[in-house]
């Protein structure tokens, strides 16, 4: 590997985080590591015991570091590249993630005194306990006309930054006191890795409200919510933000002696692991949606102007490439759903009975079942933005089979993100195009033609198995700059390091005009449930809490 230069791309999941060590000529992959968090997605119980109520999901910040001691080593010894072979290192993650700290970025759960206090943990993407503050700023945001709502598709969701913030101040007013910083786990990690404070703009734009050009939400806004968040901006965050693919700043001695790289390796400003995963598909231009496909779905465009969407997550300048308004939005359940099937109806099975459930279920015709879905084992994150709402199965008789609703529950996963390409094209905002990438994407045939059919479109597949990992090291290339044998922008790095492979998967007009069929009664489950015309699933819930809390 003489004369060649590669970056790190580091990406932090839901489960596991991983190292890829990537070409920067060419985008190849030459190594991969994963590290399997030891505490996982905390949402039953913090690891002394403390009982955590319904709809928490919490993260341990030490398994972020301890990835780092176990993935870097690993890629380097793997590839037989060294330290100075590397030329600079991306970060992604999942978001909205975010965690309290001191001023010096000590994370307050990783203190004795704060270990048992649940809000002293990391909040994870998919913790939604934070639903009434959500609702709140909602109803407050109304209330007062604020412009920035419809930036959000007139939603803002529990999973996102203030709402998760609120709750602390709210429940644990002594840890909000006590934190010195609110902060994102992507902007953290890069403070670790580099010793600088820096924030990003897209986990700042997507998820913390804040616009290029007219900032953050105001004071004021904060102080009709709370009195005591008005300064939380200046207090516990940084109004200066950084632009996708700066140099946040170099390797610090202390981590290039964790990872064995080189210090002062360039470290690029942090990003999210789905907005990262564009550019790593080979995407460019507006117009072509990328679906990230794992536990849940973000689906991601590109778009020539700033254009207000039912539901969507957000739209953000230069989000996710400069120059172009990036729009967001989402499912929060997917292959958390199919997940969540296997272990309770097949869990003898393994992992093996996804390989089996998806070839009996390909031998189905589309209908043949009988059963519809509603895709919301894990709520609603667009359009309805409703952490509330429930999963529904409806169809099922005393002969239906674990593979009918196997089929069903994909079927039901494609007809919401039908949902939201409809209603980005009824808003004004172009989808020519259908890519997708991650898990899902990667292993099951079936879903991704399930997909195809349902949508009535063909969807390329992204060339890497690690499309946000690529994505994050694509722009740490860009973060060491063309002298060093990366790239001077990002839009360099993509025609040699992005890209999709020759599959593509194709509708069959056949089954599209039966899932038609399909999806118009999926419509009116969707609105009946989805709208307020019956509340049953968020009654259940309500019951559900109070039975388990008394």
């Amino acid at each position: 590997m003489a004369g060649r230069k590669f970056t790190l791309g580091l990406d932090f999941g839901t489960e596991s985080g991983r190292a890829v060590l990537v070409d920067a000529a060419t985008g190849e992959e030459v190594a991969t590591a994963v590290h399997q968090y030891a505490d996982g997605v905390i949402d039953r119980a913090l690891p002394d015991g403390t009982p955590l109520p319904p709809d928490w999901a919490l993260q341990n910040p030490q398994d972020y570091l301890e990835t780092l001691r176990h993935t870097v080593p690993a890629v380097l010894a793997a590839a037989k590249v060294k330290p100075e072979e590397v030329i600079g290192i991306g970060i992604d993650f999942t978001s909205c993630t975010m965690l309290p700290t001191d001023t010096e970025g000590t994370p307050l759960c990783l203190k004795p005194a704060w270990a048992g206090n649940p809000h002293a943990w990391v909040k994870l993407w998919k913790h939604h306990a934070a639903q009434p503050e959500a609702d709140r700023i909602n109803e407050m945001a109304r209330q007062r006309g604020e412009p920035w709502l419809a930036r959000y598709g007139g939603k803002y969701s529990s999973e996102w930054f203030f709402s998760k913030v609120w709750q602390i101040l709210e429940e644990a007013p002594e840890v909000y006191r006590a934190a010195g910083r609110m902060i994102e786990g992507a902007d953290w990690i890069v403070w670790q890795l580099t010793g600088r404070e820096t924030r990003n703009l897209c986990t700042a734009g997507y998820k913390a409200i804040h616009d290029k050009r007219a900032g953050f939400v105001s004071n004021q806004f904060l102080a009709a919510l709370d009195p005591r968040l008005e300064r939380v901006i200046d207090e516990k965050m940084k109004r200066e933000l950084a632009p996708l693919g700066e140099r946040a700043g170099g390797l610090t001695e202390e981590m290039a002696k964790l990872t064995g790289l080189r210090p002062g390796t360039p470290v690029a400003v942090a990003n999210v692991d789905a907005h990262v995963s564009v550019p790593a598909a080979g995407i460019a231009e507006p117009g072509k949606m990328l679906m990230i496909m794992g536990t849940s779905i973000c689906h991601m465009l590109l778009g020539r102007e700033s254009k207000p969407v039912e539901g969507m997550c957000g739209v953000v300048e230069d989000g996710i490439l400069p120059g172009c308004y990036g729009y967001e939005a989402g499912q929060s359940g997917a292959g958390d759903i199919l997940a969540w099937f296997i272990r309770a109806f097949t869990p003898e099975a393994g992992p093996a009975a996804h390989a089996e459930l998806e070839a009996k279920a390909a031998q189905l015709k589309p209908g043949e079942s009988g059963l519809l879905a509603l895709d919301w084992w894990n709520g609603n994150r667009s359009i309805l933005v409703d952490t509330h709402l429930s999963g529904m199965l409806v169809g099922a008789t005393l002969d239906t089979t674990p593979v009918e609703i196997y089929r069903a529950l994909i079927e039901a996963i494609a007809f919401g993100t039908r949902v939201i390409v409809e209603s980005f094209e009824k808003h004004g905002v172009a989808v020519d195009g259908l890519y997708g990438c991650g898990g899902m994407a990667e292993k099951n045939a079936l879903l991704m033609q399930i997909f195809s059919e349902v949508t009535g479109r063909p969807i390329r597949v992204a060339r890497s198995s690690q499309t946000p990992a690529l994505g994050a090291a694509m722009f740490g290339a860009v973060a060491a700059g063309g002298a060093a044998g990366g790239y001077d922008t990002i839009f360099e790095a993509i025609p040699s390091m992005g890209g999709v492979r020759d599959l593509v998967y194709q509708p069959s007009a056949d089954s599209h005009a039966v899932y038609n069929t399909l999806f118009a009664e999926y419509l009116q489950l969707h609105d009946c449930f989805g709208r307020g015309a019956n509340e049953v699933m968020k009654r259940l819930r309500g019951l559900k809490a109070r039975q388990r809390g008394g």
